[in-house]
């Protein structure tokens, strides 16, 4: 197997193939194997699960992948890489490249098809301009055990936040509606050529296998949340009131009071089941009319 994060093999690799990085791709690829080897232990992976893999590169993470699951089919948008894949995966039999993009994918079924009798999960390790797109997407597919990636830190630490933290937004809740992070471990910029200015860490994603909230419209509450943080530092009346102007101020005020919260509350404080009460209150009152 080729030692694809010795720099004195990829270097090398990449120069025979003419290949040069993509800023436009966020391309930078690891160098320390100790990553890609962490990543495909801690995600879980055994030979019971089938896993998609967003974005193999040069094939560090695919390599780890392939030694231990069931079945790989990664999605690869780079055709320059086809080359450079065949030699650095290309022994695997367990393996599938799929040259595309995987937001023009109809994900649940390419997972139906590629995975049966398999456990499907997720990993990748996500260039940083298209993070919030590919986990939506992946999160949205409600198809996966869970789904394990490598992000900007900060964005991990968004995904992880808890209500009333400066890093609570409605990622975060819209990432917690669907499954339960759990940070893993950080990445340092020196692990990667070319290095990104930034730290990297890990973070897995487990499906909620029930969302036990009652939530009576999921648009609605969805639009309840983007509202309530779209003023994050007014308190929530504003927002619901300019998220939903058939409400306006006082109606706002009133959906408030009546699912019981102050009429000073912030929506940043707010966690899942509380959004649900807000959402649910402004469910009914449609009805009502």
């Amino acid at each position: 197997m080729v030692n694809v994060c010795d720099i004195n093999v990829m270097k090398p690799l990449l120069a025979e193939h003419g290949f040069h990085f993509s800023k436009a791709k966020g391309q930078n690829f690891l160098i320390a194997p100790w990553v890609p080897e962490s990543i495909a232990v801690e995600s879980g992976v055994t030979e019971d699960v089938g896993v998609l893999e967003i974005g193999p590169g040069i094939g560090p993470l695919t390599q780890q992948l392939a030694l231990r699951a069931g079945k790989v089919c990664a999605v690869e948008v780079d055709n320059r890489l086809k080359p450079i894949l065949d030699i650095t995966v290309g022994e695997f039999d367990n393996l599938e490249i799929l040259w595309n993009d995987v937001l023009k994918l109809d994900v649940p079924a390419l997972v139906k098809e590629k995975f049966g009798g398999l456990r499907p999960m997720a990993c990748a390790n996500l260039p940083y301009y298209i993070t919030s797109p590919i986990l939506t997407a992946l999160l949205e597919a409600e198809c996966f055990e869970a789904v394990t990636v490598m992000v900007q830190k900060e964005v991990a630490q968004r995904i992880a936040a808890k209500p009333g933290s400066a890093d609570y937004s409605a990622f975060t809740v819209f990432c917690q509606y669907y499954a339960e992070p759990e940070l893993l471990f950080d990445v340092p910029a020196h692990c990667f050529m070319p290095q990104p200015k930034v730290t990297s860490a890990v973070i897995t994603l487990r499906t909620r296998k029930e969302r036990n909230w009652d939530i009576l419209d999921e648009d609605v509450f969805f639009r309840t949340v983007k509202a309530s943080f779209a003023m994050r530092r007014k308190k929530l009346s504003n927002g619901l009131a300019s998220g939903f102007p058939e409400l306006g101020k006082a109606g706002a005020a009133e959906v408030i009071e009546a699912a019981g919260f102050d009429a000073m509350v912030r929506g940043e404080t707010l966690s899942i089941p509380e959004f649900a009460r807000i959402a649910n209150e402004i469910v009914r009152r449609r009805g009502a009319k």
